[in-house]
C-alpha cells in the first residue's frame, strides 16, 4: 500500500495516504474536463464522493431539491395534528429543551414560531446541576400548574418514561422532537419524532434536533395553511429561521451531508443579513472576522451559548436567540461572553487534574481502549469539554465524571469509527449505569459512585475491538500537494464552495512538501505560529492550535530551520482589512534524506 510522499509515520505517528484511489482519480479527471472545475477543486469534489452529474447541485445545495416530505418521519402526523390543534385553540404550550446549543436553537425555533402564531409559550431549559439532563417530574408539574395543556420536548425526551407518565397523570399531552438513539421500549408520549428510533425508516438519522424541529415546522406550516389559518395574514418566515438550524447543526457536530449542508449554506446566508439581534450581538462580542462561517458557529458562537448552561443560567442562550430587542441582545451577549471566559479558566484547572488521573490509569505505555476519570468538585457543565480534550490527547474514547455524593454524572466523547451512544445504551440495559444516552460521537451517563469500576470494565470490554480497529486504520488522508505560492486567498475561497466542512464532509487537507521552517513562535496559551518557506522562498504562515506541548509542537520546535512536509487545512487570516491564506497545521513529517 502506497504512502503520500512516502510518509509511513508522521510526527503524530500516522501514515499519510492519498484520499483518492484510482477510481477517485478518474472521477476527478472527469469532473475537471466536463464541468470546468479546476484540477484541485475537481479532486476535492471527487474526494467527497461527488459524482459528475451532482456537481452543480453540490456546489449550490437547495432546500427545494433536498428537503424530503416531513411525514416520512415516524409520528410526524400525530405531532403535526396536535400542534395544529393547539395553535387553533390558542393553548399555552410548554417547550422543554436541552441545555446545549442544539437544545437552545431547537427551543427558540419552536417557541418563536408558536409565539408568531399567537400562542403563549413557556420555555424551560433545565439547570444542569439541580435538574440534570432531560425532562423531569417536577418540570411536568410546574407546566401543569402554569396552565399548559401541551408539552413539547426538543433535543431530549426519547428515554423519559417517568416524567411522561406523570405528565399523562396531570392531563398533559407530550410531543417529543429528538435525534438521540432511542431504546426499543419508548416512553408514553402522544408522538415521539426521532429519526434514530429503531422503527423510523426516514433515513434522516443524521439530522440534529434543530433539523428535526425545522422539519416539524414545515409540516405544521403546511397544515395551518391548508386549514386556512393564515388567510389574511402572513405566516412566519421559515427561511429566516435557518440561521438557528445552521447553528444547531454545526455546533452539534452532526454530518454535514445532504440536507444538513443545505441547512448550513442557506443558514449562513441568512445570518449574514444580521436580522437576528442576538446572533449579531454575539458575533460582535466574540470578535468574529468577516462574514459568518462554520468556524464562527462551532468555535465562537457555540461555546458562548453553551457557557450559560455550563456555569450560569441555562436559559440565557434561548433568551439571546429569541430576543428582538438590540439592547437586551447586547446585554445577554456580554454576559455569555463573560461566562465563557470564566468557563475557560475552570476548564484549564479541570483538564490538568483529569489528564494526570488519565495518565495514572493508562500507565506509562498508555494502554487501554477507553479513558474513564472522575473527580470531586469537577463542574458538571465542563466535563464534556474536558472529555473532548482527553479524547484528542490519548486518541481513544474518554469519559469525564463529576462525583456528587453517591452519584457520578458525566460525558463521553468518541473517536471516528467508534459508536459511543450504542455502547452507553448497552450499559443502561445491562444495569451498569442508571441512565445514559447520546449518539456515535458523544454521550452522557449517570451511575452510582460505587459502580465506577464496573463501568470502566464494561467500557474496556465493549470498546476494545472497535478502538483497536479504528486506531490501526487511522491515517491522515491528503487531497493534494501545493506550494506556498499557490496558497492564495482566491484558492481558499474557491474550495470553500465545496463546504461547509465538518463531520461527514471532511475539510480538504493539503501538504506543503519540503518547506523550510523559518520561524516557530508560541502564541496564546498553548498555540504555535509557524512561518514556512518553499524552495523559491515564497512564505506562508501556519498556526498549530493547542500544539505547544504535544508531539506536533515539540517536533516543530526541534526542526526549526529544517525542511519538513507540512499537512493542514487552508484558511483565511483577516487582519487590518487584508486577507492572507493561512495553513491550520494538522501534522508534519520529517523529510527523508
Amino acid at each position: 500500500m502506497s504512502f503520500f510522499l512516502d510518509v509511513e509515520r508522521s510526527v503524530l505517528g500516522r501514515p499519510w495516504r492519498a484520499r483518492l484511489n484510482n477510481a477517485g482519480e478518474a472521477q476527478a479527471l472527469a469532473i475537471g474536463q466536463v464541468s470546468g472545475q479546476s484540477d484541485l477543486m475537481a479532486r476535492v469534489l471527487a474526494g467527497r464522493g461527488v459524482k459528475l452529474e451532482e456537481v452543480a447541485l453540490y456546489l449550490d445545495p437547495t432546500l427545494r431539491d433536498l428537503m424530503p416530505d416531513p411525514f416520512t418521519l415516524r409520528d410526524m402526523e400525530p405531532a403535526t395534528a396536535r400542534l395544529a390543534l393547539a395553535v387553533k385553540r390558542g393553548e399555552k404550550i410548554a417547550v422543554f429543551g436541552d441545555y446545549d446549543v442544539d437544545g437552545a436553537t431547537s427551543a427558540a425555533l419552536l417557541a418563536q414560531y408558536l409565539n408568531d402564531c399567537g400562542c403563549e409559550t413557556i420555555v424551560h431549559i433545565p439547570d444542569r446541576v439541580i435538574e440534570g439532563y432531560g425532562p423531569n417530574v417536577e418540570a411536568m408539574r410546574a407546566f401543569a400548574a402554569q396552565g399548559a395543556k401541551l408539552v413539547v420536548t426538543v433535543d431530549c425526551g426519547a428515554v423519559s418514561h417517568e416524567p411522561f407518565a406523570e405528565a399523562r397523570r396531570l392531563g398533559l399531552d407530550v410531543i417529543v422532537f429528538d435525534h438521540h438513539q432511542a431504546p426499543e421500549l419508548l416512553p408514553d408520549a402522544l408522538a415521539l419524532v426521532d429519526p434514530n428510533r429503531q422503527d423510523d425508516l426516514s433515513g434522516l438519522g443524521y439530522l440534529c434536533a434543530a433539523g428535526v424541529v425545522y422539519m416539524a415546522l414545515v409540516a405544521l406550516n403546511r397544515a395551518l395553511r391548508e386549514a386556512g389559518f393564515w388567510n389574511g395574514r402572513a405566516a412566519p418566515d421559515l427561511i429566516a429561521a435557518l440561521d438557528l438550524v445552521a447553528l444547531g447543526t454545526v455546533a452539534d457536530v452532526v454530518p454535514l451531508t445532504g440536507l444538513n449542508r443545505a441547512f448550513v449554506v442557506k443558514g449562513l446566508s441568512v445570518m449574514r443579513a444580521r436580522r437576528r439581534p442576538g446572533l449579531a450581538a454575539l458575533l460582535d462580542v466574540a470578535g468574529a472576522d468577516g462574514p459568518p462561517r462554520p468556524y464562527h458557529l462551532g468555535f465562537l458562537l457555540g461555546p458562548r451559548i453553551n457557557a450559560g448552561g455550563r456555569i450560569g443560567d441555562s436559559g440565557l442562550g434561548v433568551k439571546l436567540l429569541m430576543t428582538r430587542d438590540d439592547l437586551e441582545a447586547r446585554g445577554l451577549a456580554a454576559e455569555l461572553d463573560r461566562l465563557n471566559r470564566a468557563r475557560q479558566q475552570i476548564e484549564i484547572a479541570m483538564l490538568e487534574s483529569a489528564e494526570a488521573e488519565a495518565l495514572l490509569a493508562l500507565g506509562l505505555e498508555e494502554r487501554g481502549a477507553c479513558v474513564v476519570v472522575a473527580g470531586e468538585g469537577w463542574r458538571p457543565g465542563i466535563v464534556g469539554i474536558v472529555a473532548a480534550r482527553l479524547k484528542e490527547r490519548f486518541n481513544r474514547p474518554a469519559f469525564v465524571l463529576a462525583l456528587n455524593g453517591a452519584e457520578a454524572t458525566g460525558s463521553g466523547r468518541s473517536i471516528a469509527g467508534v459508536d459511543l451512544g450504542r455502547v452507553v445504551r448497552a450499559a443502561v440495559e445491562a444495569g451498569v449505569i442508571v441512565k445514559g444516552g447520546g449518539h456515535a460521537m458523544a454521550a452522557g451517563v449517570t451511575l452510582a459512585r460505587d459502580r465506577l469500576g464496573d463501568f470502566r470494565a464494561f467500557m474496556e470490554e465493549r470498546l476494545a475491538a472497535g478502538v483497536g480497529e479504528a486506531q490501526a486504520n487511522a491515517s491522515l488522508e491528503i487531497d493534494s500537494a501545493l506550494t506556498a505560492s499557490a496558497a492564495t486567498p482566491a484558492l481558499v475561497h474557491s474550495i470553500e464552495r465545496a463546504g461547509p466542512y465538518g463531520a461527514g464532509n471532511p475539510e480538504p487537507v493539503f501538504v506543503l512538501p519540503r518547506h523550510r521552517l523559518v520561524d516557530v513562535v508560541a502564541v496564546g496559551a498553548d498555540h504555535l505560529r509557524v512561518r514556512a518557506a518553499s524552495g523559491d522562498n515564497q512564505t506562508i504562515e501556519a498556526i498549530a492550535f493547542r500544539a505547544a506541548n504535544n508531539p506536533l509542537g515539540e517536533a516543530l520546535k526541534r526542526l526549526r530551520g529544517s525542511a519538513v512536509h507540512l499537512a493542514g487545512a487552508l484558511t483565511i487570516n483577516r487582519y487590518g482589512g487584508r486577507e492572507k491564506a493561512q495553513l491550520r497545521l494538522l501534522d508534519a513529517a520529517v523529510v527523508e534524506r
